[in-house]
């Protein structure tokens, strides 16, 4: 039997890695990471070729792609507290699936233009099996191991931050589209695969569906009374606003600062993804002995200065090595984040939770990525990344009342009765 969520304990690698809802869900990020970067690539190439270049095609992918977010977040976290969660990842990925193969017909008989729907539904579906993923975190895995259990998770996105691009590349010019679409609903076949051998879902009590809204309204007063939730809505408001506003810019950091080819970013990019996988390794190791919180206001202050340094310099040695400072952050900012929502949240109230903590960040990101091109053409690159760094530093201040607490909060699901879990 799985020890509870909040029993505390030492984490060691080998209880850790001992813990099948671990592996299970390791082992599918796998393949989930794989399909979704081939299918990003894949397909950018794809509609690029297709339509010569034609921009407004090519956003309709991002749009695609992170649209669902906003409409479907706090839906699907909603369903997660109310549906079983491994039942509910499993459906997902063979939902995705299932969307794939159609696209793959599509193509077989000239409808090109279906390619836009695989990336909708996959998109749409993770606002599901995403929130239902953190709720099998809080229900089989203890509390001492959720940092770690989270570093890991996010080290196996950073590497394929790295690879996944080259991967969605070679499939698409070495196979072509229709081999790309089949290897996509193969690889979220094999995460179905893989979820099936999680636990027994626990049963749920019924609800009715015409209480969803209800659900959807408790999750958000559950949010609102909790300072503690408030605070991290601030903080995963900066950081969404900081990376959001540099993340377009470094091909100028490239040309104007260190007067090299734009081809060049590509080092800033891998500076950048080497950085994430050591950070999330070594958030990891420093699970044991720092707290989330304590981890939180490192990653803020540090990337802060690792950001106003790669906005500055002129030296390119300076600017990869303070890019992978940055890099080496990111797990620190976003594990700490995770592990925080994942600890304060009460079990019937995580995928809610989850759901309204994402678009925030998501929101903040997108906000500054569609407003950096008219600020580009009006500020230096050094302001640019100022503020930046600035945003940063609220995001720490954010985080300061949270250094007063040293349990997660203790709050009456009774009292936003209506979850249904």
């Amino acid at each position: 039997m799985h020890r509870a969520a909040g029993t505390s304990s030492a984490p060691d690698n080998r209880s850790f890695f001992a813990n099948p809802v671990i592996r299970s869900i390791l082992f599918s990020a796998v393949f989930l990471q794989l399909g979704i970067w081939i299918r990003n690539f894949a397909i950018l190439l794809f509609v690029t070729e297709k339509t010569n270049q034609d921009p407004v095609a090519v956003s309709m992918i991002s749009v695609a792609e992170y649209a669902p977010i906003f409409i479907f977040s706090l839906i699907g976290g909603a369903f997660a507290d109310r549906w079983r969660p491994k039942r509910t990842m499993v459906a997902c990925d063979l939902l995705s699936a299932a969307s794939v193969f159609i696209v793959a017909l599509a193509l077989m008989f000239g409808t090109w233009q279906a390619i836009f729907f695989a990336t909708l539904v996959s998109s749409v579906l993770s606002q599901f099996s995403q929130p239902a993923g953190m709720k099998l975190f809080k229900l089989h895995v203890p509390a001492s191991q959720m940092q770690m259990g989270m570093s890991m998770y996010q080290t196996v996105q950073a590497i394929f931050m790295i690879l996944g691009p080259v991967l969605g590349t070679y499939v698409f010019f070495r196979f072509g589209i229709e081999a790309a679409v089949v290897i996509i609903g193969l690889c979220f076949l094999l995460s179905a695969a893989v979820l099936t051998t999680l636990p027994k879902d626990r049963a749920m009590p019924a609800v009715q569906p015409a209480r969803l809204s209800q659900d959807i309204k408790s999750g958000l007063k559950y949010v609102m009374a909790n300072s503690i939730f408030l605070y991290m809505a601030s903080f995963f408001l900066a950081a969404g606003l900081a990376l959001g506003l540099i993340n377009p810019l470094g091909v100028y950091v490239v040309t104007e600062h260190l007067g090299l080819e734009a081809e060049q970013l590509q080092w800033l990019t891998a500076m950048n993804g080497a950085g994430i996988i050591l950070g999330g390794m070594l958030v990891m190791a420093l699970s044991r002995r720092v707290p989330p919180r304590v981890m939180l206001m490192i990653g803020f202050v540090c990337s802060a200065v690792a950001v106003a340094i790669v906005g500055t310099t002129t030296v390119t040695g300076v600017a990869l090595a303070a890019q992978f400072i940055a890099g080496l952050l990111v797990p620190f900012v976003h594990i700490s984040c995770q592990t925080l929502v994942m600890s304060h949240a009460e079990e019937a109230f995580v995928g809610r939770v989850n759901g309204i903590m994402s678009p925030i960040f998501i929101g903040g990101m997108v906000l500054t990525m569609s407003v950096v091109g008219v600020l580009k053409a009006s500020l230096p690159l050094e302001v640019l990344y100022g503020i930046s760094a600035a945003l940063f530093l609220v995001g720490a201040l954010g985080v300061v009342p949270l250094l007063r607490h040293k349990q997660p909060a203790a709050t009456a699901a009774a009292t936003y009765s209506g979850s249904g879990s």
